[in-house]
């Protein structure tokens, strides 16, 4: 995925079932998940294996506070609309951590 694409997007759309379930199950609230769109490095591409119906994609970001999160989000008119998002598993954060270093 093209970080212009992201760029074309002029703010959320929560469906409020996810953002609960999102909460509940993760404790991440709607507001850290948007600030990770807004803090540099994002690491975004295409999550291939769940795009069955829409094309669906997966951030790697962090949180003002220095939470880092994954996302699992889709694009409706310009919108992004998280489904999912949860802290980093240390897998995802050797490749963050690893991306940031290779690109300051």
């Amino acid at each position: 995925m093209d970080n212009k694409e992201l760029a074309k997007c002029s703010g959320f759309e929560w469906d409020k079932g996810n953002a609960e379930k999102i909460w509940q199950k993760h404790k991440v609230s709607p507001f850290e998940c948007e600030q990770m769109f807004f803090n540099r490095p994002l690491i975004a591409d295409v999550d291939e294996a769940h795009s069955q119906k829409e094309p669906r994609f997966y951030v790697l970001g962090q949180t003002d506070m220095e939470r880092k999160l994954f996302a699992a989000f889709t694009i409706r008119k310009n919108l992004i609309r998280p489904i999912s998002a949860r802290d980093m598993s240390r897998q995802e954060r050797e490749v963050y951590d690893n991306h940031e270093e290779q690109n300051p």
